[in-house]
């Protein structure tokens, strides 16, 4: 009861407001299942059971609408179906399928729900309700927030549970048969016989056949697929280079288009194409928002003749320095700035009279950087527009282009594609609407927009900045008291306001990953303070969590030392979640946590919640003379479920080495209001040769089914730092850390 009469005003009314929604459109609403957006599709002899399976006499379809940028989400959807259609791998296709209200994702506004995720009261079950709710009455549909598994875990499977009770039905009122006398075996129904007829026979019988709306699923000792290593279905495509990325897609006619945008989010002060229009192959140079387009024959040639176009820009609307930036955090920590006090444990003022330790941390911004830059393929005519690329919300994409080509929402048709990376860079929208602003201009012609690798750069919407200030008491060997302000510009406001919707309250990615953490500290008070808007910022794996989570467990590693406690210990405990328990416990039976070790080694933990799932990560430093080496990382993670071993260890091996090597290298910085860094060299992932062992173990005790994609990320970067002052004895609490010593 103490935690909810700390809960913040405005916070309780989003809350209110959620659940009054839900009332207010009524449990039929909430019930009410969508049109199934295949039925326009299946032709004469075809069966659809639902929006996610669709049977020809010639193949199955399933369809798997979350998108899939490198974390094996397709693979993932087609499992669940498969496990409860009794298909085997390889038995069926997949499709992204068309944006539609049905694909809609309950998890993503269940995640939004401003309460840690051990709350079990009433008002936190009833808001992250009220929020998944409202998710599928407006058809939200999108891929993000390690939201793909939670939100498909029981809705796939159902659905591939309902697939397979009407196709035994249709088989058995075809011969004269109980539905009881058959059963299903590697995409066949199984007569009393032993006679298997193959689903791809029963499809015209299944389209005349009643839906089975009541479909039993498979108890958990009875998955073949689910839990098991399996092979993805895209693992061949990559290896041999055949798989398609929007990059890769050609059309006949056309063009190839490239962008001078403004570096600093401002308008044209002035511009000179004339060398770009007399270079080879350019036929066009045309405007768009804040920039200009140039249309060529092949994307090189665009880009050279962007290149060549001479530019004046207006000012930044944002500091132009990068001092500035952080002059601007400074000044946020004041109470016209306060976004809400997420903790207020104890009484942490009589708590910090004695000696105390104190901080401050800092965590740049950073740019997204997938390894495929941003591009899209856009024809525009007067009755339709068609978009191809990798997109993480299919719905929005179409209400964005509609907005820029005077079309109907409904008459954008967008064919989604396996995307190259993302990291949160996919759920902007300036390359769709670029390339759509340049196609209207050009109807009939298919363009296909490539952004530069400089472009994208420079345009990136970077991971918030941040900073924090901390204070910290100890007594009896023990960590007493914690406080934590942390000052952020927030990355939910940024984003969603481009999308034009608008986030009353409070963001809770702002402390995300240090107010939730699950740890009973006696004296605890966290307040987040949001600044104004600087550079505008957006998503980055694992959002407030990759910074806030590195404040939180690097400043706590500092008064756990203070303390004369050990690390590990006395995180074990704080740890009020028998779930995050598990997890330490594990990762410090992995490490043989507390061994001896060799002169100049170093070990630093690391224990994070993000999305609902508890992580930590110990990682094992050698200080040589040439500077650090990275030498092993143990990972422990509690997702409820894994679906699939191998996939789970490579998005965590992943995370790992995606947050070591951005901790170690990788920051935005700002001059004359442009950023700084244009390319990979300027912002170094982590190299081969750099990467160390990574151990991994997933743990299934969670209350809830979770993902994985995101929670890796946060524990990595403190744990590293906590490693290295073991070793070192030198504490880093700013990201980059190539700034304070060398790693090799």
């Amino acid at each position: 009861m103490g935690r909810l009469r700390t809960i913040a005003r405005r916070s309780f009314l989003i809350g209110s407001v959620a659940v009054a929604g839900g009332v207010a459109f009524g449990a039929y609403m909430v019930r009410k299942p969508h049109d199934n957006p295949l039925e326009d599709m299946t032709a004469e002899g075809e069966a659809t059971f639902n929006p996610w399976v669709m049977i020809s006499p010639e193949k199955i379809t399933l369809i798997t609408p979350h998108a899939d940028t490198g974390q094996g989400v397709v693979h993932m959807q087609a499992l669940l179906l498969a496990e409860e259609m009794d298909l085997e791998l390889g038995q069926y296709e997949t499709d992204f399928g068309v944006p539609a209200p049905a694909y809609y994702n309950t998890a993503l506004g269940a995640e939004s729900a401003p309460f840690v995720t051990t709350d079990q009261s009433l008002m936190a079950r009833g808001a992250r309700s009220a929020m998944g709710a409202l998710g599928k009455v407006i058809g939200l549909q999108g891929t993000g927030g390690s939201s793909s598994v939670p939100d498909s875990f029981h809705k796939l499977r159902e659905a591939g549970a309902m697939a397979r009770e009407t196709l035994k039905l249709a088989a058995a009122t075809k011969h004269g048969l109980s539905v009881t006398e058959v059963s299903t075996k590697s995409g066949a129904v199984i007569l009393p016989d032993g006679t298997a007829v193959p689903y791809t026979a029963l499809a015209g019988e299944a389209a005349k056949t009643t839906r089975v709306t009541d479909a039993v699923l498979k108890e958990a000792s009875d998955w073949r697929l689910i839990g098991k290593s399996t092979q993805r279905n895209d693992i061949v495509s990559k290896s041999t280079g055949t798989q398609t990325y929007g990059i890769d897609l050609m059309a006949e006619g056309m063009v190839h288009a490239a962008v001078r945008l403004s570096p600093r989010r401002s308008a044209i002060k002035s511009f000179n194409d004339t060398a770009a229009k007399a270079m080879r192959g350019v036929t066009q140079i045309l405007p768009v928002t804040n920039g200009v387009a140039v249309i060529a024959d092949n994307t090189w040639r665009a880009f050279q003749a962007a290149e060549a176009i001479e530019i004046a820009w207006e000012d930044a609307p944002y500091p132009a320095e990068q001092d500035g930036h952080w002059a601007a955090l400074e000044a946020a920590f004041d109470a016209d700035f306060l976004d809400r006090e997420w903790r207020a444990d104890g009484d942490v003022e009589a708590a910090l009279k004695g000696d105390r330790v104190e901080a401050e941390y800092r965590a740049p911004y950073v740019a997204h950087q997938p390894l495929e830059p941003l591009n899209a393929l856009v024809t525009v005519t007067d009755d339709q527009v068609e978009v191809w690329t990798s997109h993480q919300m299919p719905r929005f994409l179409q209400q964005k282009v509609a907005a820029v080509t005077g079309h109907d929402s409904e008459q954008v048709v967008f064919h989604n594609q396996y995307g190259g990376g993302s990291f949160g860079h996919r759920l902007e929208f300036d390359n769709v609407t670029l390339a759509s602003e340049i196609a209207n201009q050009m109807r009939g012609t298919p363009v296909k927009l490539t952004l530069s690798r400089e472009e994208d750069f420079a345009t990136d919407y970077p991971r918030h900045i941040g900073m924090l200030r901390a204070q910290g008491a100890v007594a009896q060997g023990q960590v007493k008291a914690l406080s934590m302000d942390i000052a952020s510009t927030s990355a939910v406001r940024s984003q969603m306001g481009r999308v034009g919707v608008p986030v009353p309250g409070p963001d809770s990615q702002i402390p995300a990953g240090a107010w939730n953490a699950p740890y009973a500290i006696e004296n605890f008070r966290l307040r987040a303070y949001a600044a104004p808007e600087l550079a505008p910022v957006s998503s980055w794996r694992s959002v407030g969590a990759s910074s806030a989570g590195f404040f939180l467990e690097g400043f706590l590693d500092e008064v756990i030392h203070a303390a004369g406690a050990d690390p590990m210990e006395e995180r074990l405990r704080l740890c009020n979640w028998d779930v995050a328990r598990g997890v330490l416990e594990a990762v410090a039976e992995m490490s043989d946590w507390g061994t001896e070790l060799a002169p100049n080694q170093g070990r630093g933990v690391a224990m994070v919640e993000s999305f609902g799932v508890p992580t930590a990560e110990v990682v094992e430093v050698t200080n040589t003379q040439n500077g650090i080496r990275i030498d092993k990382v143990w990972v422990a993670a509690d997702v409820g479920v894994i679906v699939d071993p191998v996939n789970f260890e490579n998005n965590v091996q992943g995370g790992v080495v995606w947050a070591l090597g951005h901790a170690i290298n990788s920051e935005i910085t700002y001059a004359d209001g442009m950023a700084e860094q244009s390319n990979y060299h300027a912002a170094e992932g982590m190299r081969l040769y750099q990467t160390p062992q990574i151990m991994v173990r997933g743990l299934e005790t969670n209350e809830a089914v979770r993902g994985i994609g995101e929670p890796p990320v946060p524990p990595a970067a403190p744990a590293l730092a906590n490693a290295i002052f073991a070793a070192t004895g030198q504490r880093l609490r700013e990201m980059p850390f190539y700034k304070h010593m060398d790693f090799i």
